[in-house]
Formats: C-alpha cells, sequence, structure tokens
C-alpha cells in the first residue's frame, strides 16, 4: 500500500486527487492539508511515501515544506512532487535543486498522476526525458551559481560523462544508442554515480550535473 498525502489551497484540487486515490486498491490517502504548515504537520505525523505539494500556498509554501521535509532526516524516506499550473513553472528549477522527486502539471491525465505516484513510491522521479529537456532548456542558464558537487571528484571519468549524458534529459535507451553501449551498462553507471552523490532520484541528479558545469562531449 503506497500511503499518500496532499498538500494544496485549492479545495477543488484536493477533492479530485481525494477521490482518484481513493480509487485505487494500492493507494491510501493519510491525510490533506490547505496551506503548508498544516501540511508540514501532516507529514510530520503521517510520515506518507509520497507528498503532492502545490508550489504555491499560503501561511507557508511548497517550497519551505520540501526544505523542512528534505532536512529532516526522519522524513528521509518521503517523496515530495511539486504540483504547479504551468508546465514551466518559475519555482520548478528551485523544487529540484532542494530535494523534490519532480512536478506534476495539476491537469495532468489521471491515469498519468496515478502512475507517477507509483514511480515516486518505487524511488523513481517525474522528469521524463521530455519534461526534462525543457526544464533544462528554461532554467539552466538561469541556475544560481555554485561550486562543483563536493564528491564530484569519487566519481570515474565513465560515471561523470553519464551524469553529463542524463543532464542532458536523454533516458538510459537514448545514451545507450548514442554511446553504442547497452542500457544496462548506462544504468549502472548511473545508479553507482546517484549513490556516490548522494542523489535522491534522476531529477536531483540532473541538478548536480547542472549546477557542477557538466556537459557531455559533443
Amino acid at each position: 500500500m503506497i500511503r499518500v498525502a496532499v498538500v494544496d489551497d485549492q479545495a477543488l484540487v484536493r477533492t479530485g486527487l481525494r477521490t482518484l486515490i481513493e480509487s485505487e486498491p494500492d493507494l491510501e490517502l493519510v491525510g490533506e492539508a490547505g496551506d503548508g504548515r498544516t501540511g508540514l504537520g501532516l507529514v510530520r505525523a503521517t510520515r506518507p511515501d509520497v507528498v503532492l505539494c502545490d508550489i504555491r500556498m499560503p501561511v507557508l509554501d511548497g517550497l519551505a515544506l520540501l526544505a523542512e521535509v528534505t532536512a529532516d532526516a526522519d522524513l528521509d524516506a518521503v517523496r515530495v512532487v511539486m504540483l504547479t499550473t504551468f508546465e514551466l513553472d518559475e519555482y520548478v528549477f528551485e523544487a529540484l535543486r532542494s530535494g523534490a522527486s519532480g512536478f506534476l502539471l495539476k491537469d495532468a491525465e489521471p491515469t498519468a498522476l496515478l502512475d507517477a505516484i507509483r514511480v515516486v513510491a518505487d524511488g523513481g522521479s517525474l522528469l521524463a526525458p521530455s519534461v526534462t529537456r525543457r526544464v533544462i532548456e528554461h532554467f539552466g542558464s538561469a541556475a544560481p551559481a555554485a561550486d562543483p558537487h563536493p564528491r564530484l571528484g569519487d566519481l570515474t571519468d565513465r560515471e561523470r560523462e553519464m551524469v553529463a549524458w542524463v543532464a542532458t534529459g536523454m533516458s538510459n535507451a537514448e545514451i545507450a544508442r548514442q554511446l553504442v553501449v547497452s542500457p544496462d551498462t548506462v544504468r549502472t553507471h548511473v545508479s553507482r554515480a546517484m549513490v556516490k552523490l548522494g542523489a535522491r532520484d534522476r531529477a536531483q541528479l540532473v541538478v548536480f550535473a547542472l549546477r557542477s558545469g557538466l556537459m557531455p562531449p559533443v
């Protein structure tokens, strides 16, 4: 059973998500909240597997809630998915940089939303390659300047190369075709890089690559 919490200031959105979640036998709604402060209390009290959280909310916005969750070791297993009205919300990059497992449009198809919950609960990310490309195009040049990841030096040359390719928005299969290797080879190097860099998921790996200035040799 995947336990889900919903935090959104729009009652209509909460109702729709509640109805959708409760219709699925493998999903359980542990609670909902209409502002970030109440939502944070809900998350701490219930420790859900996945939190669907609006980026823009009163009292405490979604980014602040996300920061509180990712900073709390007791909530390390909680995955936060940001909800946004616009595909390229100005806060999306900041949300990913802060540890969000991805983002969803509020008008996403019900099946897509349900699939997303399951993917994130299983340790995946919501950044499909096409979405990743749009995020990179829109936010890459505007990402705040920062030093390379402190553990970047722990990566092998091959792992650094794979991380750079991930930041292009390509899937493992696409990277494999580009480099003429097997998808399993790509997956292995990417997984090792994620462990070494402490990336929660592929979305955060993209952010680490962008902030560290990693670019594929093309």
